[in-house]
């Protein structure tokens, strides 16, 4: 009762208010959600480290672009991993071909720790939690740390990207990874040099097959 009273006062003094047309109730309406062009169909990616590669949107598209950035930067709303997650979900159940993970385990993106204390949460890892949830598998923290105080990628070029982020990463636990199928989930794949790079750490460490899914592909 009390998390309800105190979720009432909260919404009463800090009202939300969508993204994309400013109404109040929500962060992301049903009706501006329903607006987003959320993929219907998957065409298996041929990527590097990668098996395969599932994402549901588009980030070139203004009200996608939107909800991510608000969700990862200045004022960090980590409500909308919700929204964002829900998202996915879509998409898979869109597919005609719907494809079976009941035999993986889902591992977030890590963040430096400099970076999450700054954000305050790992957006990788919120996304993780609710598509757990959802398909009822695995969801591994800690498996992979970020050990290198990378540059932000946004502001890189393609090999600055591949450069920055080399050797950011370690698996301290290879005995948890060995011989597993793993999800591995981020928020957006652009040039791929993040996901790249944790997916070759995972397959050194003895990870069986790897597929990478976001919200949005660049």
């Amino acid at each position: 009762m009390w998390k309800r009273i105190k979720n009432f006062l909260i919404n009463l003094l800090f009202p939300k208010y969508c993204l994309g047309c400013q109404r109040e109730g929500d962060y992301l309406c049903e009706d501006c959600q329903a607006t987003l062009e959320i993929s219907s169909i998957h065409q298996k990616a041929d990527l590097e480290e990668l098996s395969d590669l599932y994402f549901a949107a588009d980030y070139q598209k203004p009200l996608i672009q939107n909800v991510i950035q608000q969700f990862k930067y200045e004022p960090f709303i980590k409500e909308l991993a919700k929204s964002l997650s829900s998202l996915i979900i879509e998409h898979f159940q869109l597919l005609d071909n719907k494809p079976d993970f009941t035999d993986f385990i889902l591992i977030p993106a890590p963040l430096a720790k400099r970076r999450q204390r700054w954000r305050g949460f790992n957006q990788a890892e919120e996304i993780s939690l609710n598509l757990a949830e959802f398909w009822k598998i695995p969801l591994l923290n800690g498996a992979l740390f970020k050990i290198k105080n990378t540059l932000p990628q946004v502001e890189l070029s393609d090999e600055e990207r591949k450069e920055n982020i080399k050797g950011a990463f370690i698996c301290k636990s290879p005995e948890k990874i060995k011989g597993k199928k793993i999800l591995l989930v981020d928020d957006v794949f652009t040039t791929g040099s993040t996901m790249t790079e944790c997916a070759r750490i995972l397959k050194v460490s003895g990870a069986r097959e790897i597929i990478g899914i976001v919200v949005a592909r660049g």
